[in-house]
């Protein structure tokens, strides 16, 4: 099936991509790609397991916050679930804190992500 049968009306079809499994994400949307990345980088971090599973946790809930809120159709719905992501992402900066961490890259990855969301929440006001 073609992805300009599956968009909504009025929406150009070159907004969006199949992901591998055959669903409709929006092209370009750097926000959830930092978010993926970020979460691929904390998976791969070596911490006491009950940070661990927190963190884990959080990072996902980033991506999936973001996804969700991507996915609303209201306003309020949207920065409802951007401020979630905003959240989980503050939660994972303390447990990296917690921890010492001395990953330069990440850091600056999440204030970068952390820049995203709240341009993301401003525009959803």
């Amino acid at each position: 099936m073609k992805i300009s049968a599956l968009v909504p009306p009025g929406v150009g079809a070159e907004f969006f991509t199949k992901s591998f499994k055959g669903q409709i994400m929006r092209k370009n949307f750097r926000t959830y790609d930092l978010a993926i990345e970020f979460y691929h980088r904390t998976t791969a971090l070596k911490l006491p397991r009950h940070l661990k599973d927190q963190l884990d946790r959080a990072a996902s809930s980033i991506v999936l916050n973001i996804a969700e809120g991507d996915g609303r159709g209201s306003k309020a719905d949207r920065k409802r679930f951007f401020t979630i992501a905003f959240g989980s992402l503050r939660e994972s900066q303390a447990i990296l804190d917690l921890n010492n961490a001395k990953d330069n890259e990440l850091a600056l990855l999440a204030d970068k992500l952390a820049a995203h969301l709240y341009r993301l929440n401003q525009n959803a006001s």
